[in-house]
């Protein structure tokens, strides 16, 4: 490998390349193609940083042969050509390069790439998405996340609070509980890779990755939050 290369694939992404990776998740479905009771993958930016995190930072080396699946669920990608390939494979690499790396040398500057959302002129932080994708990365070893038992549950817990695998639980929380739930995400983070570096064991031979056991919120359905519209025209922007 080039020196050249390795700063490419060492690079952190630039908004650009992170707004193009985002539309190529949301819009790499037919909004027509029929999803109820399918798993449709990761279609947005926020929910691949969190899948990668988790990936970035659990019990074991989890290959892409792995987990590229997961970003695909029911509906594996057609590549249009060989370089289309290489180009998105590239930005995901890239971007869990980044990650592994901030964690690394600066866990204090790691920042999940969470979403936000205007209403009445307030900003309001939505980590649903992320935290999806956080909790389907633990899911591709879930027999390895289980090892770390309490310590790992109690760091878990404000993270899985804000996806389906509790129904959403954070969501019927005092508005002051659920900001202090999603200031500890971050911190619980670190804590984790901290806890797992220490333990990693080596990369599993299993190329199956695990089937999600509850539904992914589709793109056309309606907003957890309740506002009425569409969850990609509501908090997936």
């Amino acid at each position: 490998m080039t020196q050249q290369s390795f700063k490419q694939i060492n690079e952190p992404l630039d908004d650009a390349e992170l707004e193009f990776l985002d539309q190529f998740l949301l819009n790499r479905l037919d909004d027509d193609l029929e999803t109820d009771g399918k798993d449709e993958g990761v279609f947005d930016i926020s929910t691949l940083d969190g899948l990668l995190t988790a990936i970035v930072i659990g019990p074991a080396t989890i290959l892409p042969s792995q987990w590229l699946p997961s970003l695909w669920g029911d509906f594996p990608h057609t590549w249009a050509t060989q370089e289309e390939f290489e180009k998105i494979f590239n930005l995901l690499v890239r971007h869990m390069n980044s990650i592994a790396s901030v964690l690394m040398e600066q866990p204090e500057d790691f920042e999940p790439l969470f979403l936000t959302r205007e209403v009445s002129g307030k900003t309001h932080l939505i980590v649903d998405e992320w935290c999806e994708g956080f909790w389907r990365g633990t899911e591709l070893d879930k027999t390895g996340w289980l090892t770390g038992e309490t310590e790992v549950t109690i760091l878990l817990t404000p993270i899985l609070a804000f996806t389906s695998a509790k129904n959403w639980r954070a969501h019927d929380f005092k508005p002051e509980e659920v900001e202090r739930l999603q200031n500890t995400i971050t911190p619980n983070v670190c804590a984790l890779h901290a806890y797992w570096l220490s333990r990693r064991t080596p990369a599993r031979a299993s190329p199956v990755p695990r089937r999600r056991s509850d539904p992914k919120i589709s793109r056309n359905a309606p907003c957890p939050c309740g506002s009425g519209k569409k969850y990609k025209q509501c908090c997936l922007h």
